[in-house]
């Protein structure tokens, strides 16, 4: 019986040469060799490090469930995440505020009405903190009766406190959409 072996082009199928044996081992050997002293050890250990924090950087942009940190991963999160970024919200206004607020009480004028404007945007903040809170609670209720909710109200009043283009993971509903489940 006479099999001829098909000639191919060695480029086509994977678009590089398959490597010689001994250059395989070498690499292989290089990888799996350990550190030859505790600098080098310390070194791995640093690139390794920076090199999980950037896959984690490139999740909370993309909001890659699998990479995001602990405190992000899961349902119940992400449900809170995209309760927060449908609904505006008075505390995302806070930074610009309490500029604005302290560029008031510098003029003499003017610094009673901005401890004024001051104390009205503090107690909004806790109004709407409240309110979105007790929402969220009830909802987180009705849809996961049966998981781990804690923590997932303080998570999203957090959330509520970053201006809305600087939050991580990115908001991933439009304002005015219903949160995803």
């Amino acid at each position: 019986m006479n099999l001829t072996k098909q000639r191919r082009d060695p480029q086509a199928p994977k678009g590089r040469p398959t490597p010689k044996r001994s250059e395989a081992e070498a690499l292989r050997r290089a990888a799996v060799k350990p550190p030859a002293n505790r600098k080098e050890a310390a070194k791995r250990a640093r690139e390794a490090r920076r090199a999980e924090l950037a896959r984690q950087r490139e999740a909370l942009a993309g909001g890659d469930e699998r990479y995001l940190p602990l405190r992000d991963r899961g349902p119940v999160r992400r449900y809170a995440r995209d309760f927060v970024d449908a609904k505006w919200h008075v505390a995302e206004f806070f930074l610009p505020l309490a500029v604005a607020i302290l560029v008031m009480s510098m003029v003499p004028s003017l610094q009673n009405v901005s401890l004024l404007v001051w104390l009205g945007v503090i107690v909004m903040i806790v109004v709407d903190s409240f309110v979105t809170g007790f929402r969220l609670r009830r909802a987180l209720r009705e849809r996961f009766p049966d998981e781990n909710r804690r923590g997932a109200v303080a998570y999203a009043l957090m959330r509520t406190l970053q201006m809305r283009r600087m939050r991580l993971p990115k908001p991933q509903v439009a304002r005015g959409e219903a949160p995803r489940r």
